[in-house]
């Protein structure tokens, strides 16, 4: 059997995408999974032995393009494709497995997408992880009325390529010579997923008093606040204070995360990476909800308020004062990295 994945354009959505690749091969062994994603996503489907082969995806995302998406579409017609499943929700993403004649195309209801899918699925609402939503496409409608259906799910987990990670860490001047905690204090969703820096530089300072080091983890957009959190530090500390933030590529920064003891991390696409490598996992969150997606590892700790406004799921503070990230001060982070350690 061949498959094609239409897969998602985030990065936690990606790692947690494996969940459906693993169900798929649970019931069809010897299928092949091929995904059609963003160029990034690659070296992260190369991490998971479920994926065949990982096609990119030249038109970005939100951009239409009917005439590219036609030659995409006729381009894969020849691999003969048994059927698709369409893990994004739009209508232009279903187009493609319909342009290369998939006979069968699955996916969630979505926008308008009659006619473009043949089993559409419209009970979304009665799975509430996503991961349950995604490994519920690789099974037969009629069995899947609600999560109770889904068998026991297997956790997101990417092989680690040791090689790379030293090749990585001699490059970036890093060592293991102390325990390393890595802090993610960036989110590509907005501000209000964004725990203060100055209550990320308050946990730094106390894991390096501890005899812990820091590895700071984001990208280039992520500098001003890795470089606020290490500046904010005392001068002698600093050293003991890495910011990777810009420095290295995803697939670099999957190894390295490997390479960490404990991470803390807001709600974002590197904390479903360190989940998916193994790290102990502290998340914080503000706007957003551990009820839809939580970190997969063994040990975690979730971190938020119970003020009333929360979860509210926007991008920025309906109300300008941020309550849900200002009320948790570092001690909660502290203490919590202090217990997961305690169960080494």
């Amino acid at each position: 059997m061949k498959i094609l994945i239409i897969g998602p354009s985030w990065v936690g959505d990606m790692v947690m995408s494996q969940c459906l690749y693993i169900s798929l091969k649970q019931r069809h062994p010897e299928a092949e999974i091929d995904v059609l994603a963003p160029a990034w996503c690659r070296p992260i489907l190369e991490r998971m032995p479920e994926v065949h082969r990982a096609i990119e995806m030249p038109i970005g995302h939100g951009e239409f393009n009917l005439m590219g998406r036609y030659r995409i579409g006729k381009s894969l017609r020849e691999t003969g494709y048994d059927q698709a499943i369409i893990m994004p929700n739009s209508a232009k993403s279903a187009l493609i497995p319909l342009f290369a004649r998939i006979p069968v195309r699955i996916g969630w209801k979505g926008e308008s997408r009659y006619g473009l899918l043949t089993d559409l699925r419209s009970n979304k609402r009665d799975f509430g992880l996503v991961i349950e939503r995604y490994s519920a496409l690789a099974y037969p409608k009629a069995e899947m009325t609600s999560s109770a259906a889904l068998p026991p799910l297997a956790k997101p987990t990417l092989t680690i390529d040791l090689n790379n990670q030293a090749a990585a860490m001699s490059r970036l001047s890093l060592s293991l010579d102390r325990p390393v905690v890595g802090l993610c204090p960036g989110a590509e969703f907005g501000p209000a997923k964004r725990w203060p820096e100055e209550y990320f530089a308050q946990v730094a300072q106390q894991m390096i008093e501890q005899g812990k080091q820091v590895w700071l983890f984001g990208s280039a957009k992520d500098q001003p606040v890795t470089a606020a959190i290490k500046n904010a530090l005392p001068g002698e500390l600093q050293s003991y204070c890495h910011d990777l933030a810009g420095q290295t590529s995803l697939i670099e920064a999957v190894d390295l995360l490997a390479a960490c003891h404990t991470v803390v991390s807001n709600d974002s696409g590197l904390m479903h990476v360190a989940a998916a490598v193994g790290c102990k996992i502290v998340a914080i969150y503000g706007s957003t909800s551990p009820d839809y997606t939580p970190p997969l590892a063994e040990e975690v700790a979730i971190i938020h308020t119970d003020i009333e406004c929360r979860p509210c799921f926007k991008r920025e503070c309906p109300y300008g004062h941020l309550k849900c990230l200002k009320e948790l001060p570092a001690e909660r982070v502290i203490q919590a990295i202090d217990t997961l350690s305690a169960n080494h």
